[in-house]
């Protein structure tokens, strides 16, 4: 598991993050990798990880998909994880924005999202999705509801987008 917990190894040129920016950058550099198709994935404490690297690096990524994962500093120690991680608690969408935003100083495009969440698990219940949309629709500037909503057999995909449709 990742330290996704921990303000050390959550922090831009600090800990696991930078870690695994620089197992990224020595991918890069070795096998000409092309910089804009670059991508994060993880699941549950992958997940919360795939928040954080987004959040701290996001010039490196051109997307990322969290899948039953948490929001980029919803918790600062285990007790608060287990809490957040049963929907209990937690920053407010506001809050969670500005987290968000202080975790870099990037001003370019951020990267695409792709939540992945099922609405049965108790382990990261589904209110985790949710909080994720609320900490990045402002960044992205997209609206509080979703630009469609589709059904695909008994699974709902819900869809955001900013004013040009990405």
């Amino acid at each position: 598991c990742f330290g996704w917990v921990s303000s050390t190894d959550t922090k831009r040129d600090s800990g696991q993050a930078l870690s695994i920016k620089q197992m990224i950058d020595y991918m890069k550099s070795k096998h000409g990798v092309d910089a804009g198709r670059v991508f994060v994935t993880g699941l549950s404490a992958g997940g919360a990880m795939t928040a954080a690297m987004l959040a701290t690096y996001p010039e490196v990524f051109a997307g990322g998909a969290i899948i039953a994962g948490l929001p980029y500093a919803s918790a600062a120690t285990i007790p608060e994880a287990f809490d957040r991680m049963r929907g209990h608690g937690g920053p407010t969408a506001k809050e969670l924005q500005l987290r968000l935003r202080n975790a870099s100083t990037h001003k370019g495009p951020w990267p695409t999202l792709s939540l992945w969440q099922g609405s049965a698990d108790r382990t990261v219940v589904p209110s985790n999705a949710n909080a994720i949309v609320d900490q990045w629709r402002n960044i992205h500037g997209i609206d509080v509801s979703p630009s469609r909503v589709e059904n695909i057999g008994r699974h709902q995909r819900r869809v955001w987008t900013d004013a040009h449709g990405v």
